[in-house]
């Protein structure tokens, strides 16, 4: 008898697999009886990081350019279309419908600072790529302190502050006295 080792991480993407399995066929059933066997259909995207910019790609199959919009408002980039059934009800003996079709709407939040109008598309072979590009960083600007004059005061002499006084510092002799002050 052979000793196989337990492996509980393999364990748990087997169960794993299996939740997302049947969650997918309760979701992917048909809309309803009359309207035949449509699926709920929501395009694949990938939405990576590449240095100065975002890009974001969705697999359309089936589709053209024309076919699909997309919209910026706000920070909110907004890409839909529609696939229409390709079938017709002539009385062909469909066996098996797997294709979903219908209109989809996904929408992604963009970081804040993007310009709209940079906003780039292309679509090669069902492939549908969305170049954001990154906003600018803002930046700490960095202030220089100015030594000697040049602030407005005459040099050598330190700007004076009305209503400070410090503790030694000559007082201005015809100001009214307050209680308990006096001139040394």
């Amino acid at each position: 008898m052979a000793l196989v080792r337990w492996e509980p991480v393999r364990e748990l993407n087997t169960i794993q697999g299996e939740i997302n399995r049947l969650f997918n066929s309760f979701f992917d059933t048909p809309v309803s009886a009359g309207e035949g066997a449509g699926r709920r259909w929501l395009p694949a995207m990938d939405l990576v990081e590449a240095g100065d910019h975002y890009v974001l790609r969705a697999d359309l199959p089936g589709l053209s350019g024309d076919d699909v919009t997309i919209e910026v408002e706000g920070d909110v980039l907004t890409v839909s279309g529609e696939r229409k059934a390709e079938h017709q009800e002539r009385g062909e003996g469909y066996h098996r419908l797997e294709r979903a079709y219908g209109s989809f709407s996904r929408s992604l939040t963009l970081p804040e600072g993007v310009d709209p109008e940079a906003v780039q598309a292309s679509f090669d072979r069902g492939v549908l790529e969305v170049r954001i590009p990154k906003p600018e960083q803002r930046k700490p600007r960095r202030v220089s302190i100015g030594v000697g004059s040049g602030n407005g005061s005459a040099a050598g002499k330190a700007p004076t502050i009305e209503g400070s006084e410090r503790a030694g510092a000559p007082t201005d002799p015809t100001a009214p006295q307050r209680e308990g002050e006096g001139t040394a």
